[in-house]
């Protein structure tokens, strides 16, 4: 295992400047996911950490070394990408024990290792087997055997679960997981996938265009978004404008949202303010402390919500209905009574 440091990284491809000075530091034994739409940098600053091209300006460190400029082999890093890179024509032993060959590891020594990599992806007895016999989920798992039986100090990964189906990947996402604090090994997650980033990180940084707008825990990043960017792209988010006036609380300001008077305390009087909440803070009518109606514009069901678009005036907002409240779903037209907790709305 070892910590990653980045320092001041840039990356031009021509005229494009691809990373814009990134500042990073990713702990020992560390789940770190790199999130963020396509063409954000995730996957150049992932090629950059593995060794494949060199920054244009700045430093990369793996534990106390500085390995800038060091080719990919020197690295002692373990890669896995979405397309698996298995080799057909071996057999699930030969995959997984390329790399220890190629480090010229004693012949008794990568049995020993392949054998236990095998073990740890739960695929025992695995290793004569064919790599084309073998379903998506199980090669995948060959493919993350083959990266840590050399026992690397950082295991890189570029989306590896972006070709499996959908009850796969979630199978998938739970055994990596467990593998992963196993080991302890600290790993870099290249994903676009908002719920993989997620339920897997300890941290995530999400990238924009080069730069790290936001880095964080999952859990603190999903509930206070230090800005609307980062609140719309991880998850959904209802944005309102607002105005601060005085409450029916002495000493307490408040914000109309959705035609709903909610107190804000340490707010001065008359100042503009940009709220957001997500769609499944909203519940049907009692649930929270502050209650309020509106006409349904749209409703979608998902399987386990309904989605529902509610018109309060001249402002809308999306909110989600889970079927275990036992309500039945309103009509486009009718009237949806909903509630809220003011402990729920983010200020930008």
């Amino acid at each position: 295992m070892a910590s990653i440091q980045i320092e001041n990284l840039h990356q031009h491809f021509g005229s494009f400047h691809a990373l814009k000075g990134l500042d990073l530091r990713i702990e020992e034994g560390e789940f770190f996911s790199l999130l963020g739409p396509s063409g954000s940098g995730k996957t150049t600053l992932l090629r950059l950490i593995a060794g494949f091209e060199p920054p244009t300006q700045g430093r990369i460190f793996i534990g106390d070394e500085d390995v800038t400029n060091l080719p990919p082999e020197k690295r002692r890093l373990g890669m896995v990408f979405q397309n698996y890179a298995l080799f057909p024509h071996l057999s699930v032993f030969e995959n997984v024990a390329y790399g220890l060959k190629a480090q010229k590891h004693p012949k008794g020594e990568i049995a020993g290792r392949v054998e236990e990599s095998l073990a740890l992806v739960d695929l025992p007895g695995f290793e004569s087997r064919d790599v084309h016999s073998l379903s998506g989920g199980q090669q995948q798992r060959v493919a993350f055997a083959r990266a840590i039986a050399p026992r690397p100090r950082v295991l890189l990964m570029d989306e590896p679960l972006s070709n499996l189906d959908t009850r796969l990947r979630h199978q998938t996402r739970r055994q990596l997981k467990e593998l992963q604090q196993k080991i302890g090994m600290t790993t870099v997650y290249v994903t676009h996938d908002q719920s993989e980033a997620l339920s897997l990180s300890d941290r995530l940084a999400i990238l924009f265009t080069g730069v790290i707008e936001a880095m964080g825990t999952p859990l603190g990043l999903y509930n206070s978004p230090p800005s609307e960017t980062v609140g719309q792209f991880l998850g959904d988010m209802n944005f309102f404008d607002c105005t601060s006036q005085p409450s029916e609380n002495e000493g307490i300001r408040a914000i109309q949202v959705l035609g709903i008077s909610v107190d804000l305390p340490e707010m001065p009087s008359n100042q503009k303010v940009r709220m957001g909440i997500r769609p499944e803070a909203f519940a049907p009518k009692g649930c929270h402390e502050y209650n309020g109606s509106g006409t349904l514009e749209d409703i979608q069901f998902e399987g386990e919500v309904w989605r529902l678009t509610v018109r309060v005036g001249e402002e809308t907002a999306r909110m989600s209905l889970s079927p275990s409240y036992g309500i039945d779903p309103p009509k486009p037209g009718e009237v949806w009574e909903f509630s809220f907790s003011g402990g729920s709305l983010v200020r930008f």
